[in-house]
């Protein structure tokens, strides 16, 4: 083996790097964001998850050594969440006038998400590990994960329904919201949160502070009614023939 892969085979073996790495890749991706003017093909969670996996696979790393790696970031997600009740704070006022639309669109959301993922799976001959796995594909991972381990389905699998949800979630927003002629950032934030979850919070975050807010709603609320309807859900595809 040339010395090259051997450096490569040690430095993916080590924790540090992957830190660096994680963090130079998603400011090169935020730039070329920026650059190309926010196009929703290129928000900087898609191509740095691809740089990434790329990278993983021909370092031959295993996943676990990636996320030991990158753990104090994983570690700065609490105090994030918890930072999101500043702006929802500031739009108290109007969330209290707008809590009867605010909570007719969670329900559709929500239930639509539910029924959809299961529903298409199901008529695609889909497992049940399957149905189960995408079934909360629009709440956050912290509780997407838990659901789909609860009732038989798998972590991984559902993992990747919620990452390839809020990545699609945010490419196709502009496009629906131009058709819809939303200008109202409050109404594109919630729909975002609604349904692209973290990842469109974070995107919603930042375009608008109002937008960020509602969408910060907007997660927060679909995953607890996802948690309570999930259960539902279940029980209602497994008396499908």
């Amino acid at each position: 083996m040339s010395p090259l892969h051997d450096v490569l085979q040690q430095l993916s073996h080590s924790h540090l790097p992957w830190l660096v790495l994680t963090m130079a890749v998603y400011l090169v991706t935020l730039a070329l964001y920026k650059r190309s003017r926010c196009h929703p093909l290129l928000i900087p969670v898609f191509p740095s998850v691809v740089i990434i996996v790329g990278v993983l696979l021909a370092t031959d790393t295993p996943y676990a050594t990636y996320q030991q790696g990158v753990q104090w970031l994983s570690l700065l997600i609490g105090p994030a969440t918890v930072a999101l009740a500043i702006p929802l704070y500031a739009q108290r006022a109007r969330i209290y006038a707008l809590w009867k639309p605010i909570a007719v669109a969670l329900l559709v959301g929500c239930v639509v998400a539910l029924l959809s993922a299961m529903g298409i799976a199901w008529a695609l001959g889909g497992s049940w590990e399957t149905l189960i796995s995408l079934a909360p594909k629009s709440a956050t991972i912290p509780i997407a994960l838990p659901m789909a381990e609860r009732f038989g389905g798998l972590p991984s699998l559902a993992a990747v329904a919620v990452a390839v949800t809020g990545i699609s979630g945010c490419m196709l927003a502009p496009l629906l919201l131009r058709i819809v002629r939303s200008q109202d950032p409050a109404v594109e934030g919630f729909a975002q949160g609604l349904t692209a979850h973290a990842i469109g919070t974070a995107r919603s975050i930042q375009i608008n502070p109002t937008a960020g807010a509602f969408a910060a709603l907007a997660m927060g609320l679909n995953g607890v009614l996802t948690a309570l309807l999930m259960p539902l859900c279940v029980a209602l595809f497994q008396k499908l023939p």
